[in-house]
């Protein structure tokens, strides 16, 4: 057995189930082994890393016996390692977005080297020369791919970030691709487009080369008309071409109008540059109807204006006021809301502006095929700005305008025009209204609909009483309590509150706790106290029953109250507030209607603030059957309780583990009673309740307390660790609590496990986001689902935030050995291989191999000998310098000499001192790498 297959044996050991990855040179001892490696759905390795395991294998220099560094020798072994990577690249389809994103510069280049030799492109021969149309097509398209690749690799080149130093092939490249850009037009015809990008990108501020940039992707334009735009190796994204089209034409229009079709947004930008503002307004009215401009792009065009406009041009004014209206007009058809510029620019309306807002009106609609949705919104736009009007005169230019009388029915005119009325009695006689349009009379109806309008809006307990008595004056036959059909009431008190006899006390006591309910969804909670409060006052007269319904909700409105308010930021709740939520778990009237989410406030609100003595201790038993939460709250708060005693008193651990696990079953039969809440299906000494894995997760997403959020964090990711194919165990704290095994994995979900987890982690997060236990978990998720690079920022973010920012040294039980082997994988699986070795001194024992191993690798995409610096083991540097001796690295065996050579690394000093120095480069080494991944 080879050396690598034993390490790769020794490291599966301990999980035999897990199939191992295939090594590279499998791939030579069996011919058909890369056609069944790439047919699986996820192969391991990659496609990509094959590409790269083979052309390194093939392009290893050898030594000589004079220890002479020679050139890979063109043997039998490495030219089938260069046609397996190109058998992948095929099997790629020769995608250069998948390429380019996978490989790097120097690797992709020998890749498509090794693609011309195969192809018989001659060596040396310009490709300019050469004429496409009399070679095969195998040798035409590698000229092709090679060319596109050159040409989009100088558009990545104009923007240069921060490498590592080129070494000779990556200068040879740049130079090659400099000569590139002189392709024929043979050439330029199938890859004009990237070569069109390139101009548009290295454009600036220099006309002619968006010129040439144009005239490419209008050329391209014409071969997709003549030969389509998929290939099998090129495929040109037909809406990105477009934009670009578009573009070039507003940044140097074309004198001939022929050759270009003026699109608005063209027709737009050619206006802003004239100064023709007006013609703006037509165009922008004109798309109200085809929708075509972004309404982005209409937004930015009024910005523009304004900003115009405050630097002194009164003139745009009205342009401003014109573009607006435009937009508005959009906006309502879309069904969004009245933006505050329009109402701003229309706090002063004249004739002039209602005349235009009414013709943009007139011209965005099309009556005969407009939805009946478009109509409507038009339609509620004409009377808000109706009823925001003050005077009559303009009222009566829209109210008789053709578009408003079409889209209105004579009752929504007349209630408008009746509402108009009497908000205005005085009508100014020098407008000359006409009279009959203004003395309409006020009918029964009409009156019970304003009535009713106001009952709809009003939050004010007194007023609602009022209207509902005038209501009940007009009329006997309506319930009032059915008007809006947003006033919803719990199932569990309907029955109660409409069973009362008086209509009167019964619409009241309907719509006041309706509405005080809505006010506490969306945390108006001072009206929705003093709606409470009414009820309260209203039902205590005549229902013991619903006054105890109205005590409770106005409990839960004060738990939520306090936990929107200073709860936040720590403060206790008030001693009589407690004594109120122990008193509801307390209560014993089986009469009354509960809410069980009530209960359940009530025991998130005991947990968040640690009241576990009451919830072990004082529950009432009858309310541990009746109801799931209180037996989950209990079972937490004992587990919190336990904690800290030895593992065989920790019984309450093992009976929450077997509630979760049972709520995670595939299998579990869940009823639910009439009132949709959940019933108690499993029976085990006493009764556990089982609820859906979502309520489950509703009711964890409303605690804030570490050590409770901690322990159900810890039971779920024991959960998921117990899966038989895992193969990346995710940590946690006080894992070790929770049965090892579970008789049924079967019956168990665990793919809604690994959801849950992932949401446990992001909600817990949000509420703390610098407990490091946290970010660990999170990181061995991201290390468990292959995102190394996140990975790596949770590691590094767990060991800033308990260490000052790595000023102080990490505690141990936060970077332990699991946690830096894992974070010496990621570094490895992104090809920094000079961080694996430094980290490999982090363990408690240095791990000499796995850094000698890493610091051969010479395609490393770190910073390399930058990072020497921070090594404080001689025996690591001592290897670096023999290491670049050897390969005739004069100027890098120089840098680990001068880093040996430091005096505090002297083997000789004080323990003390050598501790000093490894703890100061540990600090500056976990700095420089956060700010990397952060």
């Amino acid at each position: 057995m080879s050396a690598e297959a034993a390490d790769r044996e020794a490291a599966t050991s301990s999980r035999p189930c897990t199939p191992p990855q295939t090594c590279w040179f499998e791939f030579l001892l069996e011919e058909s082994l890369l056609e069944k490696h790439l047919r699986k759905p996820c192969p391991d390795p990659a496609p990509v890393q094959l590409i790269v395991q083979f052309l390194e294998q093939a392009s290893k220099p050898s030594v000589n016996e004079q220890n002479q560094v020679q050139p890979p020798p063109d043997n039998k072994r490495n030219r089938i390692l260069k046609l397996l990577a190109l058998k992948v690249a095929a099997h790629l389809k020769w995608d250069l977005d998948i390429l380019e994103k996978s490989l790097s510069v120097p690797v992709l280049n020998m890749l498509l080297n090794e693609l011309l030799c195969i192809s018989k492109v001659p060596p040396g021969t310009k490709h300019v020369d050469m004429d496409l149309a009399t070679l095969p097509p195998t040798t035409a398209m590698a000229i092709l791919l090679y060319n596109r690749w050159a040409i989009r690799t100088i558009v990545q080149s104009s923007f240069p970030v921060k490498q590592p130093k080129p070494g000779p092939p990556q200068l040879s490249v740049m130079n090659q691709m400099q000569q590139e850009k002189e392709l024929t037009e043979n050439i330029l015809k199938v890859v004009c487009y990237d070569l069109g990008a390139a101009y548009f990108q290295q454009g600036s501020t220099n006309p002619a080369v968006y010129e040439n940039a144009r005239e490419k992707f209008f050329r391209t334009k014409e071969l997709i008309a003549e030969i389509g735009s998929l290939s099998l190796h090129c495929t040109i994204d037909e809406k990105r071409l477009a934009g670009y089209c578009q573009a070039c034409g507003v940044l140097v229009p074309s004198s001939d109008s022929a050759s270009q079709q003026l699109t608005p947004y063209s027709q737009v930008h050619i206006c802003l540059r004239s100064g023709n503002y007006q013609e703006v307004t037509k165009i922008f009215a004109e798309d109200n109807l085809t929708f075509s401009l972004p309404v982005q792009f209409r937004q930015s065009v009024l910005r523009e204006l304004f900003q115009k406009a405050q630097q002194g041009n009164e003139a745009l004014d009205e342009i401003c006021f014109k573009v607006c209206a435009c937009n508005t007009v959009r906006d309502i058809l879309e069904g969004r809301a009245i933006g505050v510029q329009f109402n701003q620019l229309f706090l002063r309306p004249n004739k002039e502006k209602i005349d235009f807002l009414l013709e943009v009106c007139s011209r965005s609609i099309n009556l005969e095929k407009a939805s009946d949705s478009l109509k409507g919104n038009m339609a509620a736009f004409l009377k808000n700005v109706c009823l925001g009007l003050e005077d009559l005169q303009y009222v009566f230019m829209i109210s008789s305008h053709e578009l408003f009388i079409t889209l209105l029915k004579d009752e929504e005119r007349k209630l408008l025009v009746d509402q108009m009325r009497k908000r205005s009695p005085r009508v100014n006689l020098c407008i000359k209204p006409v009279t009959s349009f203004y003395d309409i009379p006020a009918s029964a109806s009409v009156n019970i609909g304003q009535l009713e309008h106001q009952l709809i809006l009003s939050v004010d307990p007194w007023r609602i009483r009022q209207i509902l008595i005038e209501l009940h004056g007009m009329t006997s036959e309506r319930q009032f309590w059915t008007v809006s059909n947003k006033w919803e009431i719990p199932s569990v008190y309907s029955g109660v509150i409409l069973g009362i006899k008086d209509n009167l006390t019964r619409d009241l006591v309907y719509i006041l706790m309706a509405k005080g309910l809505h006010c506490s969804t969306v945390k108006d909670f001072t009206h929705a106290k003093q709606l409470f409060a009414a009820c309260l006052e209203l039902v205590t007269e005549f229902s013991p029953k619903l006054r105890q319904v109205m005590l409770n909700e106005m409990l839960l409105l004060d738990i939520h109250t306090h936990e929107a308010g200073t709860g936040q930021s720590g403060e206790r709740p008030p001693s009589d507030l407690i004594s109120r939520v122990r008193g509801y778990l307390e209560m014993r009237l089986p009469d009354i209607p509960l809410r069980q989410v009530i209960a359940e406030e009530c025991v998130a609100f005991m947990l968040n603030w640690r009241e576990n003595e009451y919830l072990t201790l004082q529950v009432p038993a009858f309310l541990l059957q009746s109801n799931p939460y209180v037996k989950l709250g209990q079972l937490l708060a004992a587990t919190c309780k336990e904690l800290p005693g030895p593992k065989e008193s920790r019984r309450t651990a093992k009976d929450l583990w077997e509630v979760v696990v049972q709520i995670c079953s595939v299998s579990s039969q869940h009823k639910r009673g009439n009132d949709g809440r959940i019933s108690l299906i499993k029976q085990r000494e006493s009764t556990l309740g089982i609820m859906y894995r979502s309520e489950l997760l509703s009711f964890i997403k409303k605690l804030r307390e570490p050590l409770v959020l901690t322990i159900i964090l810890s039971l779920f990711v024991k959960l998921h660790n117990v899966r038989e194919d895992i193969v990346n165990d995710i940590t946690a704290e006080h894992i070790s609590i929770w049965p090892s095994s579970i008789p049924n994995l079967q019956s168990v979900d665990f793919e809604a496990v690994a959801i849950t987890v992932k949401e446990l982690v992001r909600y817990s997060l949000s509420i703390n986001p610098n407990n490091h236990s946290w970010l660990i978990i999170q990181a061995d998720i991201y290390f468990a689902t292959n995102q190394y690079s996140a990975a790596l920022h949770y590691y590094l973010q767990a060991g800033a935030v308990c260490s000052d920012f790595f000023n102080k040294a990490v505690p141990p039980d936060v970077y332990t050995d699991q946690v830096i082997k894992r974070m010496i994988k990621c570094c490895s699986l992104l090809n920094c291989h000079t961080q694996v070795a430094i980290l490999c001194q982090f363990l408690r024992e240095i791990d000499y191999k796995t850094a000698f191993k890493s610091l051969q690798e010479q395609n490393s995409h770190d910073a390399m000998d930058s990072y020497y610096d921070y090594i404080w083991d001689v025996t690591i540097l001592e290897y670096l310098t023999y290491l670049h001796h050897k390969r005739g690295e004069t100027d890098k065996r120089q840098i680990a000499i001068k880093a040996i050579g430091q005096t505090e690394l002297n083997a000789s000093n004080p323990e003390e001192v050598l501790q000093l120095a490894a703890q100061r480069r540990k600090k500056k080494f976990l700095q420089a790498m956060a700010k990397l991944y952060f």
